[in-house]
């Protein structure tokens, strides 16, 4: 007993010592305060850096979350303890001297924050955006708690950083080529199918609404990619009737593709979108149990399958002719 309070004393020690250090004002000797000025002829690839907190921005249109809860609160704790063992990626801000972009370490910067922690260390890469627009989503795309949005975004700005770098200008390599390439090299990297990476991307294309449904699971994947097809007030029409229907009605993968035919007919008002995705649809129909062991034991275990079908629709037919009798004698 008297160890374990030992070991609390130690590690609270400890946690106490690294806050009060790194909020010392001394500095190591790559004095972060200073500007880095890089030269395109000669710029080092990257460059070991302890940064103030307050110098650092997350990067623009960051498609992570940086979630609440138990993960975040072990993390916070264990960089009490331990400090920031890996150092975060980061880069130079373009016109913003003394300025860096988050490119991975955004939970670690949100911990250090927590902690009140006054600098952090850092690798400083000296890259362009959409160089590190495909860092941060390597970085990141092996997590296995991943959103749908999160993935959809993430794919999405990936591809776009791709499809600007290293343009061609020659006749012998198209836009598409380009396109296709990208999408299989994104495909290969966080080892999903290309067909399942352009499925994601077009999630971007839903209204915040809808695209939230698919994050919790309401809308599966493939509704959600016909959806991405219509035009924003078609998609607000199937959101109005979720919320009309109190979150118990969700277009099936059937219906939304009716309702992009419907659309592509032409108008395609809020009535026609109620009506399609008011359809019962198929695993909603009640299906009915027959305990046929128990009736060939009354009919006979040794009949065939037809045989036993065809004695069943027999049956049916004289207690229904049986039942009309009745009504008839019962009338008279």
């Amino acid at each position: 007993m008297k160890k374990e309070t030992k070991k609390t004393v130690d590690t609270t020690a400890k946690k106490k010592d690294i806050v009060e250090n790194n909020n010392t004002d001394v500095v190591n000797e790559t004095k972060p305060d200073a500007v880095v000025e890089i030269k395109p002829d000669a710029a080092p690839k990257s460059k070991s850096l302890i940064i103030k907190l307050e110098d650092l921005k997350p990067f623009k249109d960051h498609p992570y979350l940086v979630r609440e809860g138990a993960e975040l609160d072990d993390l916070t704790e264990s960089i009490g303890v331990h400090g920031i063992l890996n150092p975060l990626l980061v880069r130079p801000l373009e016109g913003e001297d003394g300025k860096y972009e988050i490119i991975s370490g955004h939970r670690r910067y949100a911990a250090a924050q927590k902690l009140g922690l006054k600098k952090v260390p850092c690798t400083v890469h000296f890259i362009d955006r959409d160089a590190a627009t495909v860092m941060m989503v390597d970085s990141n795309c092996q997590r296995t708690e991943l959103l749908p949005s999160e993935k959809a975004k993430a794919y999405k700005m990936k591809l776009d950083a791709l499809n600007r770098q290293g343009k061609r200008t020659d006749l012998t390599f198209s836009p598409l080529d380009k396109k296709l390439e990208n999408g299989k090299k994104l495909a290969e990297t966080v080892g999903e199918s290309q067909a399942q990476i352009y499925r994601f991307v077009r999630l971007t294309y839903l209204v915040p609404e809808l695209l939230q449904y698919v994050d919790e699971g309401k809308i599966g994947m493939r509704p959600a990619v016909e959806i991405s097809y219509l035009d924003e007030e078609v998609q607000r029409d199937i959101v109005d009737r979720i919320i009309e229907s109190d979150d118990t009605v969700f277009p099936s993968h059937a219906q939304t593709r009716r309702i992009r035919e419907k659309a592509a007919e032409g108008e395609i008002s809020y009535e026609d979108v109620k009506a399609i995705m008011d359809e019962r649809k198929p695993n909603q129909v009640e299906k009915l149990k027959i305990p046929t062991e128990e009736l060939r034991t009354r009919i006979g275990k040794n009949m065939t399958d037809e045989a036993f079908i065809k004695y069943l629709f027999t049956a049916v037919d004289y207690y229904k002719k049986y039942l009309e009798r009745n009504r008839e004698q019962g009338a008279r």
